[in-house]
């Protein structure tokens, strides 16, 4: 009766469904289950990049029209985005080599005076810069991995949901002595219904993993960018400071 209140397609499912075993249940609803976690994640960490994407070429083009790399330092404390994030780890380097404050830095540069940096103290500014970058790389691709796990393992889930009720459906037959399609459809149809089940979690998952890499990419090209960027300016600011010195 209920199947029949239902529309043919949702009536189909309900009733492969029905049909199937307890493991044939349980792999659809295990699958239904992945679906829910890998939608959380693709959400989750699409709005997270659109997020960063927008505030790193905000921070860019901040930066681009300050003169000096310190007068970005007030608007990074407040910034979450990657850029500024790699752009605070090498500025804490060159306030430790500067041998200056943050408050001093903030009231600029009539406050401090820009040093000469050794080449051993420029490449420690590039890796600050580089390992900030790692760790950011490291926090956009957290359970990007899992995301992965679950686009490659839903169809073998799907499959064996398959094979089993396949299986199951043969071994009814078998038992009943003869070869029926009333009694073989019950049993095909709930393993069938694995299978598309299957499809149904890992090609969203699969678009949206793809989605979700090319986005963090291109982040990790911005990042890379930014610190031959921001190493550029440094070596500048110091030899402006050489020639004002003179």
């Amino acid at each position: 009766m209920f199947s029949s209140l239902l529309p043919i397609p949702a009536a189909g499912v309900y009733y492969a469904f029905e049909k199937s075993d307890l493991v044939g249940q349980a792999i659809v609803i295990f699958l239904l289950f992945g679906s829910v976690f890998t939608w959380t994640i693709m959400i989750e960490k699409g709005v997270y990049l659109v997020r960063c994407k927008k505030m790193s070429e905000l921070f860019m083009l901040l930066m681009k029209r300050r003169r000096r790399l310190s007068e970005m330092y007030r608007e990074s404390r407040n910034d979450a985005s990657p850029l500024a994030c790699v752009y605070k780890a090498g500025m804490d380097k060159l306030m430790e080599f500067y041998a200056i404050s943050p408050d001093q830095l903030l009231m600029g540069p009539d406050h401090y005076n820009v040093r000469k940096l050794s080449e051993i103290q420029n490449e420690a500014v590039r890796i600050a810069l580089e390992r900030e970058v790692s760790y950011q790389i490291e926090f956009m691709e957290k359970r990007i991995g899992m995301l992965a796990t679950v686009v490659s393992a839903c169809p073998f889930f799907g499959l064996l949901g398959t094979v089993w009720g396949i299986m199951i459906a043969f071994v009814s037959m078998a038992a009943q002595g003869r070869a029926e399609v009333g009694g073989l459809a019950p049993g095909i149809s709930g393993a069938l219904l694995c299978t598309v089940t299957g499809m149904i979690v890992a090609i969203p998952s699969m678009i949206g993993y793809n989605l979700l890499t090319i986005n963090i990419r291109g982040i990790i090209v911005r990042m890379d960018n930014f610190v031959e960027e921001f190493m550029a300016r440094v070596n500048l600011e110091q030899l402006e400071a050489d020639k004002a010195q003179e």
